[in-house]
């Protein structure tokens, strides 16, 4: 079993591609066949799967959950942050990959996305791989 915590500076809202940070640590650490578990702990921020192709489909992403989600003066949350916390919610906080012959199993067009929907803030990303032996 393999784990390491990855920390990501983020501006007020935006998506980060994290996938080349979690193909090194499969690679650093020789991590051949398992499932690879991407979690983030913060309430107001996600992670997932989508296009890394095309730059805006994450302008997309963002401007279809503003538009779902958009902050609304009858939230009572005293943070101020509601819609943060329902954009967080409907996007998840992990995403599990497969890794076959030390690679993850991602689309072509696939990257993996730290979200964030309330920043800036510092953040933490824990990755960690399970292995045939740790089953």
């Amino acid at each position: 079993m393999a784990i390491q915590e990855l920390k990501i500076n983020t501006g007020r809202q935006g998506l980060y591609e994290i996938t080349d940070e979690i193909s090194g640590f499969i690679t650093k650490n020789k991590i051949s066949e398992g499932i690879c578990v991407v979690f983030t702990p913060h309430t107001t921020a996600g992670i997932t799967i989508n296009e890394n192709a095309d730059p805006d489909v994450v302008r997309d992403i963002l401007f279809g959950l503003e538009k779902a989600f958009p902050d609304r003066k009858e939230f009572i949350h005293s943070e101020g942050n509601s819609a943060a916390h329902l954009k967080a919610s409907c996007v998840g906080s992990s995403v599990n990959i497969i890794i076959t012959n030390g690679k993850l199993m991602l689309g072509t067009w696939q990257g993996i996305y730290f979200c964030e929907f309330d920043g800036p803030r510092s953040r933490k990303v824990t990755i960690k791989v399970i292995v045939d032996a740790d089953l």
